[in-house]
């Protein structure tokens, strides 16, 4: 008799059990509850209801459908708590349930995508299942590569006031964020915000230096013909006494300046500023030297590669 009731407890156990881990058989995660979104997946609980007690993955229009309930429910746009009165309020209004008890949890977000591109050392997405910070983000992507700009940007598209969807776009300086650790600059972002880390502009070097290349100048920041000589370490024998500076202006023209190098490198003449994107021509002293195209046609090849072609492919 005793090995009778013992049998019998322990089927009501392992039947109890079944229920509390609803119908699907796996347990779901619990979520920090934040606004539920489309392709949200969230877990639905029904007290003494496991044909109910199952997960649901919201539509794009944010319903979803539940066995033997004839409505749809919406679910985009509310918290777990809200759905739950919304769902128990369902499924006694269609008389399937008297005075439901309901629970709803967030099992996976999948409406919160955190997009982090541009100069970081491993571009991702990934869902924001609770707010994070930007440096937060940052620090998923492995932080910010060498060759970042000065600027961060972060987009994020919201309804307007006429309901049409409209981007916002905030820009964050990496000195204040980094740096001097602004805490205004470390935005909160909650999910659906894309983070761009543009590069920095770059001044290309080709001819006759030491070690051509494409080098990184930060915008705001001065940069001149003697400092990006002294990054090319320096120039070869037979360089030329006059260099040239390819310039692309922002209406599309380009422009040839040519520079006294031997005058600048004997400071007889004033340092010449460089701006992003210049290229600065050193060609040898034998009159011989190359065109713009032909320059540009190089350098499509790889900064260091191209510039190094124009000293060794002659």
């Amino acid at each position: 008799m005793l090995c009778k009731l013992l049998a019998l407890a322990g089927a009501c156990a392992g039947l109890a059990y079944t229920q509390g881990r609803g119908a699907t058989g796996e347990v779901t995660a619990n979520l920090p509850a934040q606004k539920i979104g489309p392709r949200d997946l969230i877990a639905i609980q029904v007290y003494d209801s496991p044909e109910l007690t199952r997960t649901a993955r919201v539509g794009s229009d944010g319903y979803f459908r539940l066995p033997m309930l004839k409505q749809r429910i919406k679910a985009e746009g509310l918290m777990p708590v809200d759905l739950e009165v919304s769902l128990a309020k369902a499924l006694e209004d269609e008389g399937l349930i008297i005075e439901p008890f309901v629970t709803v949890t967030v099992a996976e977000y999948s409406s919160r995508p955190i997009s982090v591109l541009g100069a970081v050392k491993l571009p991702l997405t990934f869902q924001a299942s609770s707010p994070v910070t930007l440096l937060e983000a940052i620090t998923r992507a492995g932080g910010l590569a060498p060759e970042n700009g000065p600027e961060i940007l972060i987009s994020k598209t919201q309804p307007g006031p006429n309901g049409e969807q409209t981007s916002l776009i905030q820009r964050v300086p990496v000195k204040a964020l980094i740096d001097a650790a602004d805490p205004d600059a470390n935005i909160v972002l909650t999910g659906g915000e894309e983070i761009r880390v543009p590069e920095a502009g770059k001044v290309y070097v080709v001819g006759n230096v030491k070690k051509p290349g494409a080098f990184a100048v930060q915008d705001g920041a001065e940069s001149s013909v003697l400092k990006m000589l002294a990054v090319a370490e320096g120039l070869v024998p037979f360089a030329a006494k006059q260099a040239f500076i390819y310039r692309r202006e922002g209406n599309g023209a380009k422009n040839e300046i040519p520079i006294e190098l031997s005058k600048i490198m004997d400071r007889k003449s004033p340092d010449t500023p460089l701006l992003p994107n210049d290229v600065l021509y050193i060609p040898d002293n034998r009159n011989k030297r190359l065109g713009m195209a032909t320059l540009e046609r190089l350098l499509m090849f790889g900064s260091t590669a191209g510039a190094t072609a124009l000293i060794y492919g002659r």
